[in-house]
């Protein structure tokens, strides 16, 4: 076990979880990343041994079949598979906000039809709130609702959707308005909807097409799409926790669990740069001796390893502070924000030290540095982290009188 990023007071339970998670990793996923990543490729191999070993249903209730493990847990799974391939964590991490958002939100009928579907990896969940024109401003969607009999009738087209083809279950943000008089404030206007669909691209039920994969610098092998509603009919039942108006609640909610997630993922691709860095500066000579022992490569070692060891410590922070019950905004946007600013800075240390040969893709260094900006505006961009990190300060420290 390597030195850096330990976290004291796990259980038994846990520390097994993320040995064997560990082992998998090593054997299975590491050998094979860069491979298919370089073509692009799903690894549909690894999904189905993740499925095997239960970490589609990890923080799912046992009562559907889950193994009702905590947030804490889920986002040390998350690190130990990033530092493997982040594209892996990324196809686990929009299944798992989904059947959060439902084991929080979701009427009975909705629990009991989709989370032992989606314990079993059967069902795979994604969500979709951005959108062509927007961004991070979430509550400028377009995205319509409109009530009609026992259905609503939806329209608009949605960017950005982490495992939009090979999703069965889409978790889709969309403005209603019925209910909710003139001059409403938009976020109380947005109700989410739970789109069940084959999986695959094209029109994938009627009225919803999923036009193909978008073209990424990195982050391959997992399929970002966007996605068309077109008169799309979804029945009354079908509406996250049965009551419209609620959504934008829901979507934060669930966003505060991708955040950890997004810092876990920062931290272990931190980690695999750190381990390669250091492997690598071992082995390497220039003038008579390995360039680990240049002073010059200490001192890089010395602060990726700091790094490294901080934003893990934060996002542990971030998560046991949700698990806890409480509000974790302020402490997600921070473990999210540094550990994605720090892993892109390690990443780059690392591929330094590689010097010429980070450049190769014979390396695995080089796909490391094509997937760490994808950090810096996944689940809200660095800037936005930070906006919301300055208003929860000065709710916590306004002056009084």
């Amino acid at each position: 076990m390597a030195r850096l990023a330990q976290t004291e007071g796990l259980t038994d339970i846990q520390r097994e979880i993320l040995s064997t998670v560990r082992d998998f990793v090593d054997k299975e996923i590491l050998p094979v990343a860069t491979e298919l990543e370089h073509k692009d490729e799903y690894p549909a191999q690894i999904v189905e041994g993740l499925k095997e070993l239960g970490v589609f249903g990890l923080m799912i209730p046992e009562e559907y079949g889950g193994l009702g493990e905590s947030l804490l847990t889920y986002a040390l799974t998350v690190e130990e598979i990033a530092r493997g391939w982040m594209s892996v964590s990324g196809i686990i991490n929009t299944h798992f906000i989904v059947a959060y958002m439902l084991k929080q939100h979701g009427t009975q009928e909705q629990k009991d039809y989709f989370l032992p579907k989606m314990a079993a990896g059967e069902i795979r969940g994604a969500f979709s709130m951005s959108e062509p024109a927007l961004g991070s401003d979430v509550s400028a969607i377009s995205s319509k609702g409109v009530k009609d009999g026992d259905e609503y009738v939806l329209n608009g087209q949605k960017m950005w959707l982490t495992n939009g083809g090979s999703s069965t279950l889409v978790a889709v943000l969309c403005k209603t308005d019925e209910g909710h008089p003139e001059g409403t404030a938009p976020h109380k206007s947005m109700t989410t909807f739970l789109v069940e669909k084959e999986a695959g691209f094209g029109e994938v039920r009627p009225g919803l097409t999923i036009p193909g994969k978008i073209e990424k610098m990195g982050y391959k092998g997992v399929d970002t799409t966007e996605l068309i509603m077109q008169d799309l009919r979804i029945p009354a039942n079908r509406v996250l926790g049965g009551e419209t108006g609620r959504g934008f609640y829901h979507m934060m909610d669930g966003v505060e669990v991708g955040r950890v997630n997004v810092a876990a993922r920062g931290c272990g691709v931190a980690q695999r740069a750190f381990e390669l860095g250091v492997d690598y500066a071992q082995q390497r000579h220039t003038f008579g001796k390995p360039i680990a022992k240049h002073q010059a490569i200490q001192f890089k070692l010395a602060e990726m390893a700091t790094k490294v060891e901080a934003a893990h410590a934060m996002m542990v922070n971030a998560a046991r502070k949700k698990d806890s019950g409480q509000r974790n905004d302020l402490e997600a946007g921070m473990a999210k924000y540094l550990a994605s600013e720090y892993c892109k800075e390690v990443v780059e240390d690392a591929f330094r030290i590689h010097g010429g040969y980070g450049f190769s893709k014979e390396y695995e260094i080089e796909r490391l540095y094509r997937e760490a900006p994808m950090l810096l505006i996944g689940e809200g961009t660095a800037e936005i982290q930070k906006m919301i990190i300055g208003r929860r300060l000065l709710e916590e420290y306004r002056i009084q009188g």
